[in-house]
């Protein structure tokens, strides 16, 4: 499955026409890199190349032969996911800086939220820097945001150093943004700005029609502690989650360094000569509602541009569908998820391995990525689980040929708002129908003598 996303030079030189012939007045030339040029079905109209492009034209035309159709019309979401793409990309680069400055240096710049969790200036960094670009693609207008963070413990007087902090960061994160192929500002965002477009996030999701999901940082505690994280970005239309990113900075590509404490991985790294790959980690993961595939894509490299062709490649959950031989994962913190049912659960199914625990939506990604084979979640009473901890881990999972549903086997809803609302017992995402079945049916035999 090592297949390098499919070459071409379209992607970065013919502007995006939409599915109804409409063209984008916002994406140009210079910062339009269509992902799923590569590797869906091009739209139906292409505009005529500017002369200095006309010397590729034959290029783009044996593009155009070779590209195969996934879905009836996958074109419609390609400027949604490369914006996307790109944004999570900045993103993670905003939070290795972070993650490294706190480590290094001190804890001043953590906070607590009024559910106790940590929050840093990357969540509010990460949440302006994402929802100003958002606004600058799509219009601000017309853009809804539903994301985890607001302004009010940033407005406040004694929180002074916190923001100057969080608008420099926004600024120095956008004013790279040409190196991932957007455009940024044309001068550096005030505090007002940054302020606004932290509360623009403030969407409340619903039914009918399109709003984006945004986690900044997913897995909070494991970030301050250098660990596992997650950027998580979705795009939901009527309902439905139809395009979802997951940055995982930290996630190692090999799978045998995911059961190493964080420590140990950061000691490795810092006597690892860097083109060495014992320790190559970090990467963003996407996939389109209906593609039939989920690609894999390494972070952008410090001074380098992303550019085509890149080194991206398709993933696949695993082919296992025997609990004997299952890899299972669940979330770190036990605040809000009952290990002990869990632990239950894999001991009733025969699951011989021990979990892998890891913090955030990392676990969506590592089932997508063939890493595990199961995630269980059951929350303890009184929690409710949040649209933007699943979206984008839902439809990866899924168009990696996975499956997500609640402990009943009911899709997730997320047309209800900021919660998932309905959710019967917990969430269980697996690699595949077989496993999954069992997984439920081992739910079932055990739900009545639980505590939960």
């Amino acid at each position: 499955m090592d297949m390098p996303l499919y070459c071409s030079s379209l992607a970065a030189r013919v502007p995006h026409v939409s599915g109804d012939g409409r063209v984008s007045n916002k994406l140009t030339s210079n910062h339009v890199g269509s992902l799923f040029f590569q590797h869906q079905n091009p739209p139906k109209q292409i505009l005529s190349l500017p002369k200095f492009d006309q010397s590729c034209s034959s290029s783009i035309m044996e593009d155009q032969k070779s590209l195969s159709v996934a879905s009836p019309e996958p074109e419609k979401y390609y400027q949604e996911l490369d914006v996307a793409v790109r944004a999570v990309q900045m993103a993670c680069s905003l939070c290795q800086r972070v993650q490294d400055s706190l480590i290094s240096k001190s804890n001043d710049q953590i906070k607590s939220k009024d559910d106790n969790s940590p929050v840093t200036v990357a969540d509010w960094s990460v949440q302006a820097t994402v929802s100003w670009l958002l606004s600058e693609y799509f219009g601000r207008k017309n853009l809804s945001i539903v994301a985890e963070e607001d302004v009010q413990k940033l407005s406040r007087a004694d929180a002074s150093e916190l923001l100057v902090a969080v608008v420099n960061i926004v600024n120095e994160c956008l004013a790279e943004a040409p190196r991932f192929g957007l455009k940024g500002p044309d001068k550096d965002l005030g505090t007002s700005e940054v302020l606004e477009a932290i509360s623009h996030c403030n969407s409340s999701g619903g039914p009918t029609g399109r709003f984006w999901t945004l986690d900044p940082v997913d897995g909070t505690l494991g970030f301050v502690r250098g660990d596992q994280y997650a950027i998580a970005l979705a795009l939901i239309e009527d309902g439905e989650v139809v395009l979802g990113v997951l940055g995982c900075p930290n996630y190692p590509m090999r799978k045998e360094w995911l059961s190493y404490h964080h420590r140990y991985h950061r000691i490795i790294t810092k006597l690892t000569p860097p083109t060495s790959e014992s320790w190559d980690k970090g990467f963003v993961t996407y996939a389109m509602k209906g593609s039939g595939k989920a690609w894999m894509q390494p972070l952008l490299q410090s001074n380098k541009k992303l550019v085509w062709p890149n080194s991206a490649r398709p993933v696949r959950v695993s082919s296992i569908d025997d609990p004997g031989l299952a890899t299972f994962c669940e979330p770190v913190e036990r605040a809000n998820s009952s290990h002990s049912f869990t632990a239950g659960l894999a001991h009733t199914m025969g699951l011989r391995k021990q979990p892998l625990r890891v913090y955030s939506m990392v676990k969506y990604a590592a089932i997508a990525r063939g890493d595990a084979e199961i995630f269980m979640k059951f929350a303890r009473a009184g929690y409710k689980e949040k649209i933007w901890d699943h979206a984008a881990g839902v439809v990866i999972i899924q168009e990696a040929g996975g499956m997500v549903t609640d402990a009943r086997g009911n899709p997730l809803d997320f047309s209800k708002g900021i919660y998932l609302e309905g959710l019967d017992r917990g969430v269980i995402a697996s690699a595949g129908p077989k496993l999954h079945d069992k997984i439920i049916s081992a739910v079932d035999a055990s739900w009545d003598s639980s505590s939960l």
